[in-house]
């Protein structure tokens, strides 16, 4: 278990580095996902930035809140969906109690740990509300209670406010809470965020469907979807699926990186940063796409890594193999270090080599290309 981060809510302008890596600029439309608050059930404002990107396609909504955008002719066949969740982990204001204090529950999988200390961010009645996630300070924990973890129900947060009134003037119960943190490029190729997970499947989607509509020559009609409410369910890919009606869908997600300490390979694979997609396969996900997908790797020239899953692969392409009357699905993912954390790191070189992978796998789909298992 992680010990509580640094708080990171730190202005750094996007900015080429220098370092050992290929040095990379943040994708400017990357940099405003991830500043921009949008945890599940409450992903309106990230997802107006998603879709304002998407001038080039034809944009249309489903009723849960997802964002589709669409290139190709309306009789292309195959119709492909590349799916990538635009929420977040977050929490939501569940109390405010008579000193001006919030408590508050959890919005999809948090290490409480991480939270201890962290600034954060309440989307208020007239918009931001800035804020400090605290409990009880150390020097008056007794033994045993310092020999425990923290529980998310010993917290609070802290506007600095005296009392209900006061607090009522800007919040409000239900009102979404997210880490106050921006983005912060480091080591050359580096980037560390909230959100990543997974803001980078929404920005990969998309900019792959740009890509494509610039290069031209797809048989395909292409579909970007950026999916709602994955992490408390995976809901917001399955009432896509219905929208879109695909033929062939790819999930794009985020995986372990696994050159970070404390990570067994032997358990969870070989995807170190710099090594590229990892390319899914296992039980649930079709091993036609998977053969596609590592064939339009190779074709271009793309490094790659294989992740394998026995089960369920926990990401959207769980519910998309299985919605309608079944869609042979794909899963491509991107490494990670530190999920679920405000310091979510990722090598945006690997982040390009995802969305390349994506324009050369779209390219090559052919009219009446086999699907079968």
């Amino acid at each position: 278990m992680w010990a509580p981060f640094l708080n990171c809510a730190v202005e750094i302008t996007p900015a080429s580095l220098d370092g050992d890596n290929q040095g990379m600029t943040t994708p400017p439309l990357l940099d405003t996902l991830l500043r921009t608050s949008g945890p599940s059930g409450y992903e309106g404002d990230a997802a107006k930035v998603w879709r304002d990107a998407a001038g080039f396609a034809t944009v249309t909504t489903d009723g849960l809140g997802g964002s589709i955008a669409t290139i190709g002719a309306d009789d292309a066949k195959p119709h492909v969906a590349v799916v990538g969740h635009i929420d977040e982990i977050g929490l939501v204001v569940t109390h405010i109690d008579e000193k001006g204090f919030l408590y508050f529950a959890s919005i999809g999988g948090w290490d409480p740990q991480i939270l201890v200390g962290q600034r954060v961010t309440v989307t208020g009645n007239n918009g931001p509300v800035p804020g400090v996630a605290g409990r009880k300070p150390i020097h008056l924990l007794d033994p045993e209670q310092r020999k425990k973890v923290v529980k998310l129900k010993e917290m609070h947060i802290d506007l600095g406010v005296d009392g209900r009134e006061e607090a009522e003037k800007l919040v409000s119960v239900g009102d979404p809470v997210v880490i106050d943190c921006v983005p912060l490029e480091v080591g050359g190729s580096r980037l560390v965020s909230k959100s990543m997970d997974n803001r980078l499947g929404s920005y990969v989607a998309l900019e792959a469907a740009r890509r494509v509509d610039e290069r031209g020559g797809s048989k395909a009609r292409f579909s970007a979807v950026a999916a709602v409410q994955e992490e408390i369910g995976l809901f917001g890919s399955r009432t896509a699926a219905f929208t879109v009606q695909p033929d062939i869908a790819v999930a794009v997600d985020v995986t372990h990186a696994t050159d970070a300490p404390g990570i067994d390979e032997k358990e969870v694979g070989s995807h170190p940063f710099g090594s590229g997609p990892v390319i899914g396969r296992g039980s649930t996900l079709s091993p036609r796409v998977y053969e596609l997908l590592v064939a339009a790797a190779k074709g271009a020239g793309i490094d790659y890594s294989v992740g394998a899953s026995g089960n369920a692969t926990h990401t959207d392409a769980d519910s998309l193999q299985i919605s309608r009357t079944g869609i042979p699905t794909g899963l491509v993912s991107i490494p990670l270090r530190y999920m679920h954390s405000p310091v979510e790191m990722v090598d945006l070189n690997d982040v390009e080599a995802t969305v390349e992978l994506l324009v050369a796998f779209v390219l090559s789909l052919e009219e009446g290309v086999d699907l079968s298992r």
